[in-house]
């Protein structure tokens, strides 16, 4: 395993209350729920390991196929598959430590219960994680055909609920499949949200021109990686406008140092690397350190010298 410290002359970073070695994570849902990416970088090495997302209960996902090549990136609905918060607690939380990664828990729901529910059972072990980052990226079947995170309101209810049952912080990880981004925003930094992560996959669908049907077994799916960068990118640098005190952690087709940098100029104070892990499962160290080269080829001395940089 090759040795990367170039990042470590540039210093740690804070975001959404908790502190960083550096600004760059795993992106849930692309690094399993423990140290399944140990054997191709140091975890410890990472700002954090943000894990698969995880339901109050087990869940056992959607058929087959769950995932397809998209072009420029990649088409999923593996639909949030996971062992439940206990069982990981027990299971895959031990490992993480065993490796001394940050780690970052991630939970979903189909309703608000449910995330109240999951944040209870976290709570037991609030000391051993660094933060909550909350998907509200998940179908709402409550009764309304929406989106979670397309609902200013309801999103707002969850993250309060969850910030009721735990110590840590809470990160809100938002969709921008939806023209409300900016309201949502604001109504979960409200309701006490630390941070926003910016974003989740958008909405897509393959028709296979052979069978005439759809490539994944749910129908559609999230389209993901290089292909939504620019999305991506749109999407933290409003925000940063229209919030400029809330805590940007961005994600969206990240595979480069480049990539990065670019969406922390635009607003973010740290990025998760996802997709790109499909195909260089040491994606995150990579990114890493080309992107300390590239701040420190620039004269930055820490990461701050491009925060929001295309805003000054």
């Amino acid at each position: 395993m090759a040795r990367r410290d170039g990042w470590k002359s540039l210093g740690g970073v804070t975001v959404g209350g908790v502190k960083l070695a550096n600004p760059v994570m795993t992106a849930s849902g692309t690094a399993g729920h423990d140290t399944e990416l140990s054997h191709y970088m140091d975890l410890s090495g990472l700002g954090a390991v943000v894990v698969k997302s995880l339901y109050h209960e087990p869940w056992a996902g959607n058929p087959a196929p769950r995932v397809h090549v998209a072009g420029a990136g990649m088409i999923n609905a593996v639909g949030l598959e996971g062992p439940g918060v206990l069982s990981w607690c027990n299971d895959s939380l031990p490992r993480l430590e065993a490796a001394n990664a940050t780690t970052v828990a991630s939970i979903w729901g189909r309703g608000v219960e449910d995330y109240r529910r999951a944040a209870e059972l976290l709570t037991p072990f609030s000391s051993r994680i660094a933060a909550i980052e909350v998907n509200l990226s998940c179908p709402n079947l409550e009764g309304r055909n929406s989106i979670f995170a397309h609902d200013a309101g309801l999103s707002a209810e969850v993250i309060s609920k969850v910030t009721g049952e735990v110590s840590v912080p809470v990160w809100a990880k938002l969709s921008a499949n939806t023209d409300r981004l900016l309201d949502v925003v604001g109504s979960v930094t409200d309701a006490g949200a630390s941070a926003v992560t910016l974003i989740n996959t958008m909405l897509g669908m393959q028709i296979d021109t052979a069978t005439g049907r759809p490539s994944l077994g749910n129908g559609g799916g999230g389209l993901s990686g290089s292909s939504i960068h620019p999305i991506a990118v749109r999407a933290v640098y409003d925000v940063a406008v229209a919030h400029p005190r809330v805590d940007i952690i961005g994600v969206g087709g990240i595979s480069s140092g480049a990539d990065a940098v670019e969406m922390m100029m635009a607003g973010a104070k740290c990025v998760q690397v996802g997709t790109a892990t499909f195909a260089r499962p040491d994606a995150c160290a990579r990114v890493l350190d080309d992107a300390a080269r590239i701040v420190s080829r620039r004269g930055g001395t820490d990461w701050s010298s491009v925060d929001r940089l295309a805003h000054r």
